[in-house]
């Protein structure tokens, strides 16, 4: 079954097309704090990453992000982009899971009893 899974989907992992083609002319370049490992051809053309479990574009640390779009050669294992002491970590994107943020008296929380409203009730 994982099998016929990694031939018919793209979301789970990388596909068996993706492997092959990894495999007979991919060169690892590197590997991000979240485990995804990136590649480029031989001749530098194209890059492309196989990511460590789901497959999300938020992810992807923003020094490797700029690699993949060709914002920049050299990637961020050869050359570490200098960091700011203000810049905070990087966390993907959580909307759309439990873990998203809720808002004080979002329905997402435990339902609370609203004393400050009252239902309309019709005559």
């Amino acid at each position: 079954m994982k099998f016929l899974l990694r031939i018919l989907t793209w979301w789970n992992s990388q596909t068996i097309g993706t492997q092959l083609f990894t495999w007979r002319k991919g060169v690892k370049v590197g590997e991000d704090s979240q485990g995804n490992v990136f590649y480029r051809t031989a001749d530098g053309k194209r890059r492309w990453v196989i990511y460590n479990g789901e497959t999300e574009a938020s992810r992807i640390d923003p020094e490797w992000h700029g690699w993949l779009h060709n914002t920049w050669d050299e990637p961020p294992s050869e050359r570490p982009l200098p960091r700011k002491s203000w810049e905070k970590p990087h966390h993907e994107n959580l909307t759309g899971t439990m873990a998203a943020y809720a808002p004080p008296g979002s329905i997402r929380n435990a339902p609370v009893e609203r004393r400050d409203y009252e239902a309309w009730q019709p005559e």
